[in-house]
């Protein structure tokens, strides 16, 4: 029992699973998503009715806990949660404390991974990220098609009669916390929150020989194939890295990035994308540019689907960042579909804080970065157009005032009455 606001943390977190992780059935799968709060739960399953999210027994079971809390809680406005940095390092806590057999889970049909039941195991499920676009449907529709995938892997851990335990979390919060010693300290920790989220693992790296030719980053690198299914390659590519990068090239003027994954989802038995990159002299800038030319989606070796990238170019001696690179016509680099391959309507890429670079790459490091947002941003175009209006009514207010004449003769009640003429 704790009181309402507590956040717990790491060393709290890793007392409170004492009991799951010393008990005889030692089988415990983990349900990881980018973001989560208790909020969601409660909000998603009372304000929607028929269309609640929330449909497998886990969940289910999980949002009448929650409802019981609210009841009995003296408070049930804030409720206890979990420390963001505690869940980052779940992972680490559950590895530390045994003997696991760990397993990640990519293809989300448990039914064919083959458990020692009488043996520890640790199944990590890596959900598909929320939506980006913050749109409360389609976070509604993210967490519905999550719950399906919970509810589907542990029928099948059920069926086979396998005794485990689920854990449920996520990387961050899905909701801004706005207690006043936070809030106070916000901006100036903002910068450096997003650094320590930004360096949580390295970039993939492409080594030919001695050397290395491809740094590879981002945040959220994912796919939606068909608007329905949506791949997560985050964890595939950067953390587990099971993904093949035996066919990327490297020359001084082209570079091509080649990750393959064998059974990223049910339905599809190899992925291979491909980042085509080009180094040029450019004799108005009397300099060499790298310039992201296209990006290559092959399907089961033979459904090819491209991609011509624009806005993504930066000096050959820097790499090139982008907070956000995708096919919606909202991000400032984009992929626009090539016609000559129908088989690019099919598909959508999401990329979240990218950085990449192809040529020029030494100690291993990313150079300095070329960022595709320029200096004039909207916000300062808006603010530079609100003030010339502003100083423009101001000038002319001044102007007015500087108009105006007073009288320069005055009515004398004991004298005549003062007649001024028309003239004047």
């Amino acid at each position: 029992a704790v009181h309402e606001g507590k956040v717990v943390s790491e060393q709290e977190l890793t007392s409170l699973l004492q009991p799951l992780l010393t008990q005889n059935s030692r089988n415990l799968v983990l349900f990881l998503q980018d973001r989560l709060s208790i909020d969601d739960f409660t909000y998603f399953s009372e304000s929607y009715g028929n269309k609640n999210p929330f449909q497998n027994q886990v969940t289910k079971h999980l949002v009448n806990f929650l409802q019981e809390i609210l009841q009995s809680s003296p408070s049930s406005l804030v409720l206890p949660a979990v420390d963001c940095k505690a869940t980052k390092h779940l992972l680490n806590i559950l590895q530390e404390s045994g003997d696991w057999k760990l397993t990640n889970v990519t293809n989300l049909n448990v039914s064919q991974l083959e458990l020692n039941a009488s043996n520890p195991n640790l199944l990590v499920v890596q959900l598909p990220p929320l939506a980006s676009d913050l749109k409360e449907i389609s976070t509604l529709e993210a967490i519905a098609e999550n719950d399906k995938i919970i509810g589907r892997v542990t029928m099948d851990l059920q069926e086979r009669g396998i005794h485990f335990s689920v854990i449920y979390t996520a990387v961050r919060s899905s909701r801004i916390s706005r207690r006043t010693d936070v809030v106070a300290e916000l901006r100036r920790q903002l910068m450096a929150t997003e650094e320590e989220e930004s360096s949580s693992y390295p970039p993939l790296n492409v080594t030919i020989g001695n050397d290395t030719c491809i740094l590879f980053y981002a945040s959220n690198f994912s796919l939606k194939a068909n608007n329905s299914v949506l791949i997560d390659l985050t964890n595939a590519t950067f953390l587990a890295q099971n993904v093949d990068i035996s066919a990327s090239e490297c020359t001084d003027s082209n570079t091509t990035l080649s990750l393959k994954y064998t059974r990223p989802v049910n339905g599809i038995s190899s992925l291979e994308i491909r980042f085509l990159m080009t180094n040029k002299f450019y004799e108005v800038s009397a300099r060499r540019w790298s310039t992201l030319d296209s990006v290559e989606i092959v399907q089961d070796g033979d459904k090819l689907a491209k991609f011509i990238v624009s806005g993504l170019s930066t000096p050959a001696e820097y790499s090139f960042h982008c907070q956000m690179v995708g096919t919606s016509n909202l991000y400032p680099a984009r992929l626009d579909r090539d016609p000559s391959t129908s088989e690019a309507k099919n598909w959508d890429v999401f990329l979240s804080n990218l950085q990449i670079q192809g040529f020029n790459i030494i100690n291993n490091q990313f150079s300095y970065a070329s960022d595709c947002t320029g200096f004039f941003t909207p916000g300062i175009w808006m603010g530079l157009v609100t003030s010339i209006i502003l100083l423009w009514i101001l000038t002319y207010g001044i102007h007015m005032i500087m108009q105006l004449t007073t009288n320069n003769r005055f009515d004398d009640p004991k004298g005549p009455a003062l007649s001024v003429p028309q003239t004047e």
